[in-house]
């Protein structure tokens, strides 16, 4: 049977993740493909999943009284992201769907604090939280011992640094940067992907190879089209993103986790909230409320067991 051609695979996925900027890198706490796929799962269901798992949260005064005293509205800053789990826009063209936004509902629900929901771009969103901007801040934020300089974060999931290719690519899996020696690799600018392979770039050379080179996206549509009109080999992204779009689209395959994170909610050095929402996220751990956001965005592989405060970043 002749080959489709690439166009003909990958529009609809274009149009898919067109909205706006790609997430940053986390980690993954075990292997959605070998444990079932539950991003499978997700991806099975046409558009984006729309259960109610938050209306019917309680307040927790016990959480609540970690507040800052007169804590009663919060301004977040919500990165929009192209595909599920990540942030998008429901049919109507403006309500925000998506794992971040179930995590940020139901932390507010248990605090009992209103929220200002702001859309801003990834890259602009951890530099605005010093000037106190906003609040907080969530973007799939991966937690880093660079950004945990400046940063205070705290911990809901795990997620992870992956490779996916074309299915009709060289690469078969990424476990070692020098197998992307001489190729071009498509990320999202401002991103812990672009950090890890920008300053890994000298694998290459100190190898007597030939660099890869980085291609930085703001757009997800932008990015995947490089793939498809081969301008980029392989794209370094969010585990749980390339999953969604492996199991979603035709003509693409996921190498493999690279390297695991922690993600948090992102807040200003030293900030008197974190507390309160890591009291928050393990109050939803243990009612069951994680586990049905979770289950809802397809991410079984990425729960964690309790809340941290700025850990130290993950080595692996």
């Amino acid at each position: 049977m002749p080959r489709a051609p690439q166009h003909a695979l990958f529009a609809p996925f274009i149009l898919i993740t067109s909205a706006t900027l790609l997430l940053t890198a986390c980690g993954s706490g075990s292997d959605d493909a070998a444990g079932g796929g539950t991003a499978q799962a997700a991806a099975a269901a046409d558009g984006i999943p729309t259960t109610d798992v938050v209306s019917g949260i309680q307040k927790d005064e016990a959480a609540a009284e970690l507040l800052p005293a007169g804590t009663t509205k919060l301004t977040v800053a919500v990165s929009v992201g192209g595909t599920p789990p990540g942030t998008g826009y429901l049919d109507d063209g403006k309500t925000l769907a998506g794992q971040d936004v179930d995590f940020t509902k139901a932390v507010a629900k248990v605090l009992g604090i209103r929220l200002k929901t702001e859309q801003a771009g990834f890259e602009a969103i951890l530099p605005a939280l010093d000037s106190g901007k906003y609040d907080f801040g969530v973007g799939n934020f991966g937690v880093t011992d660079e950004r945990r300089k400046t940063i205070d974060f705290v911990t809901y999931i795990n997620d992870g640094q992956g490779f996916a290719a074309r299915k009709d690519s060289e690469p078969t899996k990424v476990t070692d940067l020098t197998q992307l020696c001489g190729l071009n690799v498509a990320t999202g600018a401002g991103t812990t992907f672009e950090a890890t392979l920008e300053d890994n770039k000298h694998v290459c050379t100190d190898a007597g190879k030939k660099a890869y080179q980085v291609q930085t996206y703001n757009e997800q549509g932008a990015m995947w089209s490089s793939i498809q009109q081969g301008r980029s080999d392989v794209v370094m992204s969010t585990i749980n993103g390339l999953r969604y779009a492996v199991a979603h689209q035709p003509g693409l395959k996921f190498l493999n986790e690279y390297h695991r994170l922690d993600v948090g909610f992102a807040f200003k050095k030293g900030t008197k909230l974190a507390p309160a929402f890591q009291a928050a996220v393990n109050k939803l751990i243990a009612d069951g409320t994680y586990d049905k956001i979770l289950k809802k965005w397809g991410t079984t592989g990425s729960a964690i067991d309790k809340s941290q405060i700025s850990p130290p970043e993950l080595k692996n």
